[in-house]
């Protein structure tokens, strides 16, 4: 990627906006009682109509952009279905551009969506340069992490949380890009009673390097099974600034997460790709101080069915 965009802070009156755009659009999601502590709850997010979580900043994000202008994205994942989910509840325009290597079946079911499709580039730094290079005058880059309005959106799992159950509680969720971890710790501090912890996988730990330099940094990124959460952040991501001093960060091993998502099969039947269950392995690893009432969030569940088996094998 080439210079580093300016990305605003959210602020509380973009938590308002973004709580307004996905409240009106996106039915809650269940939260439900959990083997792993007295009281302990799962949010589950991979009950959203995209499998998982980013459908929200992607809402947030389409609704706040200005009439006749267009979303670019980069992202063959989550955050491309959440985008393209959105375009068609906003009835906003985009772009999704993707690897020419990008999965059959992840571009098979973007093609069921009213998105600009854009194959480009051998991986997914060339097609994030491309996305970039779109993006103008009458075209908007969101990314997947890196964005004021997706950022706020990601944060109104805690403004469903505000109604769902009583704090005080501490909240635990996975760390990629940071996106949601930064959301929730805006939320936290206006609730006051909130602790939110950030789970990496221990093969990708971009996000506690950059808030441990205080400046973002490149990290050696290993094979993970928890793929969503897995390579470094952009230059001058916001995300790191806003974790620091809000949020705590722990990581876990490959077995970690693998059995996590064993246990929350055999426990609950419950469905969960890496990414979706590294904050049910921090806890089950004993990774997690917990104060009030404990909430995991269970970001998503698109997995392949061979990688699915392979993992809990």
């Amino acid at each position: 990627m080439s210079g580093i965009r300016q990305v605003d802070p959210p602020s509380g009156d973009d938590l308002d906006r973004a709580w307004a755009a996905v409240g009106g659009r996106l039915a809650p999601t269940p939260l439900v009682p959990a083997a792993l502590a007295p009281g302990a709850l799962l949010k589950l997010e991979s009950f959203q109509p995209t499998g998982s979580f980013k459908v929200r900043g992607a809402v947030a994000a389409l609704s706040a952009l200005p009439e006749g202008v267009a979303a670019v994205t980069a992202s063959a994942g989550n955050h491309a279905l959440g985008m393209a989910h959105a375009a068609e509840a906003t009835g906003r325009k985009a772009t999704v551009v993707v690897a020419e290597t990008a999965s059959p079946a992840k571009v098979s079911a973007l093609r069921r969506f009213p998105v600009d499709l854009v194959r480009h580039g051998p991986d997914f730094d060339a097609a994030e340069a491309y996305a970039l290079e779109l993006a103008g005058r009458d075209r908007v880059y969101v990314s997947a992490y890196n964005d004021t309005h997706v950022i706020a959106g990601q944060a109104t799992i805690g403004c469903e949380l505000d109604s769902q159950t009583d704090g005080p509680l501490t909240v635990v969720c996975g760390v990629g890009g940071g996106g949601l971890a930064a959301g929730l710790g805006l939320w936290a501090e206006r609730r006051g009673d909130v602790r939110v912890v950030g789970v990496e996988s221990a093969a990708s730990r971009g996000v506690s390097a950059s808030v441990a330099a205080g400046r973002v940094v490149t990290v050696t990124v290993g094979e993970t099974v928890a793929d969503g959460l897995s390579g470094n952040i952009e230059p001058g991501c916001v995300t790191p600034s806003l974790i620091g001093g809000r949020v705590l960060l722990a990581s876990v091993t490959e077995t970690e997460v693998r059995q996590a998502m064993r246990w929350l099969f055999a426990r609950h039947g419950l469905v969960a790709e890496g990414a979706g269950a590294v904050g049910v392995a921090a806890v089950l690893a004993g990774k997690v101080e917990i104060v009030g009432r404990l909430v995991v969030v269970l970001t998503g569940r698109n997995i392949a069915p061979a990688a699915y088996a392979e993992a809990i094998a």
